[in-house]
């Protein structure tokens, strides 16, 4: 860089506040390879977090970058969580109690048919969307795991919480509660995607499927 400032110096001498986005994302990276400039990669990571959003990032996604191997990749991946995890404003709710997820699932106490809606959530168990997957009478054999897992995917899921309303007011667990819960959790497994909990919902409470 000649007589450039590096980044890491730079930002030793003037403090970080003097260093663009991409300079920052240089100081990071820290160097190179053989065809592979460091500030290009900073300016490809830069288009991939503005593309996909710093909230969606996966450790895939930087890895795709040319010139990222899954060591550099790990330390860039880890800063943003890192990041993410203590100094940004929680933004979405953390789902990490039965009480909290049965409370997102509200809206579906009253129905006069059965529900079954799915939490979405990231790696820390914050909320990343509601989704409904069917209305009408649910059975095990009705309720396929991909109709559950497209949206989770999507979404970029580490973790689901899925719930369905007894119109009858009931909280029983009948044996197709139990079948369902059963396959998603097996589908999940194979996918990568955890199923943290299989709710019931009434007007006059929950209980756990699982």
């Amino acid at each position: 860089m000649g007589n450039e400032e590096l980044p890491r110096e730079k930002l030793n001498n003037r403090g970080a506040g003097a260093l663009s986005d991409i300079e920052l994302l240089q100081a990071v990276i820290g160097s190179g390879g053989k065809n592979n400039d460091f500030k290009q990669i900073a300016k490809n990571l830069n288009a991939t977090i503005q593309k996909i959003g710093a909230e969606k990032l996966t450790i895939d996604d930087v890895k795709a970058i040319k010139g990222i191997g899954d060591a550099k990749a790990t330390v860039v991946f880890a800063a943003l969580e890192f990041w993410r995890r203590k100094f940004t404003k929680p933004t979405r709710p953390l789902i990490d109690t039965a009480e909290k997820a049965a409370e997102q699932f509200g809206f579906i106490t009253h129905k006069r048919q059965e529900y079954l809606a799915m939490l979405t959530l990231d790696g820390a168990r914050r909320l990343i969307a509601v989704r409904v997957i069917t209305v009408g009478t649910l059975t095990a054999s009705l309720v396929h795991p991909r109709e559950v897992f497209a949206p989770a995917i999507e979404d970029r899921a580490a973790s689901i919480i899925i719930a369905h309303n007894h119109p009858s007011g009931s909280l029983h667990i009948s044996g197709s509660d139990r079948e369902t819960t059963a396959r998603i959790r097996e589908a999940g497994e194979l996918l990568g995607i955890r199923l943290d909990d299989h709710l019931i919902v009434t007007v006059d409470g929950f209980a756990s499927a699982m």
